[in-house]
Formats: structure tokens, sequence, C-alpha cells
């Protein structure tokens, strides 16, 4: 078995976090594999309600991170 120490661990981690988001900023599609997709998606301008007046609001476009998993994950939970 390999070990790492938690602090090792938490570097790669972090490195691959800066990583998947500086290329999801370009507009990239990351596949990880065994894992899934993530991509950025556009979210329309669209009319939403205050929950707590019940007003009609806009809400403004935006952007989302959307992630599908991949076949073997879905199948291995």
């Amino acid at each position: 078995s390999h070990e790492m120490s938690k602090k090792q661990t938490e570097a790669i981690l972090g490195d691959l976090v800066n990583l998947v988001t500086k290329h999801l900023k370009k507009g990239d599609r990351i596949r990880i594999g065994g894992l899934g997709i993530l991509v950025v998606r556009k979210r329309a301008a669209r009319m939403g309600r205050n929950p707590a007046t019940g007003e009609p609001i806009q809400i403004k476009a935006s952007k989302k991170v959307a992630f599908r998993p991949a076949k073997e994950l879905k199948e291995a939970v």
C-alpha cells in the first residue's frame, strides 16, 4: 500500500482544484476517468420569487458547474 501524509494529500488535491478551476474558467470540459465530467453551463436570466415576501424578482444570468458521473461510478454506488 502507498502511504501519503495528510499534508501531501491536501497539497495534491489543492493543485487539482486549482487546475480544474483554471480550465473551467477557460471553458474547457474536464473528464476524470472513472469519476465523471465537469463542465460550465450558462443559466439564462429568469423570473423567480422572493421566498420571504412572495414578490416576483428578476434573477440574473449566471454560470454553474455541472457534474455528470461516469458510468463506472454510477454502477459502483
